[in-house]
């Protein structure tokens, strides 16, 4: 259960009265009803407030010699309400209109000529839902002084009084406070005025209810934007309890809602150690690869230094059939100062440039695209989440394919290293088909003197991290160069020990892609 999930719980246990127990004693909410439509009769008379020409009176039909069932009073006219009560409320509460309770209006209109940069706040539905959810709000529209005392002739926001946003995220509300003045805007802000003195912390509380919460949704208007009007909102059934169970109901809530409050923080803490756990596990399991701590050395393995002059003499090979051509760029001796942690013995530092066949990328200039037949021409745009989408890539004609490809063309088991943008978010070749890759990657052709995908597991490691922020070139398009990434330190295991430690992260993997899930 979130802590949203068991805060909304605890509302509405709270308005269905079984958050705290009833009192035999209280003062029955008939009664409270009652006082507060003789006040209300006292404001109509003294012009303060309007008459309702459709007043109500909702009762249980028991009480008045009819059959058990909730029945509303409007005029001389009965009828039985039942199947709009949503759920059973203790002996001592009762059910009633929102027009029962409060006078609900809205305020007259203020003109955008009429906003000002200082003087009385003039509250929209985000002031008014800032508040309710920060209790502060850095207003930036006022009216004047003289509009307010003007509007204040027919009603303000007084303490105690609710504002509802009634536009946007509905049914925000603020109760004002002593010290508040204010206008709002109308139609998008609703003040239920509190002359009855109910509490005001309850129909706060009330509002925020899930039940609250499906009333005001299923009776908002609008199209695109929802709507609280004042005649559907008059309208809403509230349950009322006993004034002194009210406040015993608030003073609940608000000794619960610190405990809500630490366990949402526990909640969030707890989301985000799921959310960024199995990524740093990852990243743990590939550094511990490329230190060689993963598995255990076998000393019956070919050495490294072995291996990598294996792979010295087949570039030399391809070099001389003319099928590469031998780099510009001498190979970086690796010195002991160079490297940023011990491996083991019969494993070597190198360069990457070392371990592959070549580093390379194509004329940095885009041919045209072809629509229909073509050759996929791919960027990292093209990349989805662990792939290449080969079909959506732009096309290039058979001419500049040809072209192009003779300087690199990507093959089955190539990597694929981003140079700008998503630096070093790399993608591996597991196709057959002919495509070229944009300038904006360098191709990474391995060696079948190597496990191929124990080259892309160190280009995924932290170790290949940290070379990149080495080298990148932090220009207004951060990059990183040919050279640089040829550049990057390479811990060299042995072909045997390549092939356990990838057979080994392979078989972890799955299991902390489950914990992401």
């Amino acid at each position: 259960m979130t802590a949203q999930q068991l805060k909304n719980s605890i509302l509405q246990m709270a308005v269905q009265g079984k958050l705290v127990p009833q009192d035999p004693n209280d003062e029955p909410a008939s009664v409270l009803l009652e006082r507060i439509r003789a006040e209300k009769q006292e404001l109509i008379k003294a012009g303060k407030i309007k008459k309702d020409k459709k007043s109500s009176e909702i009762f249980r039909g028991a009480s008045r010699n009819l059959p058990y069932a909730y029945c509303e009073q409007i005029g001389k006219e009965t009828r039985d309400i039942s199947d709009e009560i949503p759920f059973d409320i203790p002996e001592s509460w009762e059910w009633c209109r929102l027009k029962n309770v409060v006078n609900a209006v809205s305020a007259r209109r203020v003109h955008q000529s009429d906003w000002k940069s200082r003087g009385v706040p003039f509250y929209r539905a985000r002031e008014i839902g800032k508040l309710a959810d920060c209790g502060f709000v850095d207003n930036e529209l006022y009216i004047s002084e003289e509009l307010y005392d003007e509007y204040s002739k027919t009603g303000v926001p007084k303490s105690g009084d609710l504002m509802v946003t009634a536009v946007g995220t509905l049914g925000k509300t603020y109760i004002v406070k002593d010290t508040d003045r204010f206008y709002y805007k109308d139609a998008s802000v609703i003040c239920l005025e509190n002359h009855g003195k109910i509490s005001s912390q309850y129909l706060k509380y009330l509002i925020m209810c899930p039940y609250m919460e499906t009333v005001i949704k299923e009776n908002s208007s609008g199209t695109t934007v929802g709507t609280i009007t004042l005649v559907k909102a008059n309208e809403y059934l509230l349950p009322i309890p006993p004034l002194s169970e009210q406040y015993r109901i608030v003073a609940k809530i608000e000794e619960l809602l610190p405990y809500i409050e630490k366990y949402g923080k526990a909640e969030e803490h707890l989301t985000a150690l799921n959310t960024t756990f199995p990524e740093a596990l990852k990243k743990s399991i590939l550094q511990e690869a490329v230190q060689g701590k993963l598995i255990p050395q076998n000393p019956d393995d070919e050495p490294a230094s072995i291996l990598l002059e294996r792979i010295r003499a087949e570039k030399q090979a391809l070099i001389k059939a003319g099928k590469i051509k031998k780099d510009k760029y001498e190979s970086v001796i690796v010195t002991r100062d160079d490297v940023p942690y011990e491996i083991p013995d019969n494993w070597t530092w190198c360069t990457l440039n070392d371990v592959v066949i070549q580093v390379a990328d194509i004329d940095h200039k885009m041919p045209p695209t072809v629509e229909g037949e073509g050759f996929p021409y791919i960027s990292p745009l093209d990349f989805t989440e662990d792939g290449i989408d080969y079909n959506k890539a732009k096309k290039i004609g058979k001419e500049d394919f040809e072209k192009l490809a003779a300087k690199i063309k990507p093959k089955r088991n190539d990597i694929i290293f981003p140079r700008y943008g998503t630096i070093g978010v790399i993608r591996l070749v597991e196709t057959d088909i002919d495509f070229l890759v944009s300038y904006s990657c360098c191709t990474i052709q391995n060696t079948t003197n190597m496990d191929y995908r124990y080259i892309y597991y160190v280009l995924k490691s932290p170790l290949i991290k940290d070379e990149i922020n080495k080298y990148i070139n932090k220009t207004t398009q951060p990059n990183v160069g040919l050279k640089s990434i040829k550049s990057f330190l390479f811990p060299l295991p042995p072909l045997a020990e390549q092939k356990r430690i990838v057979a080994k992260i392979e078989e972890i993997m799955p299991f902390i892609g489950n914990l992401a899930k």
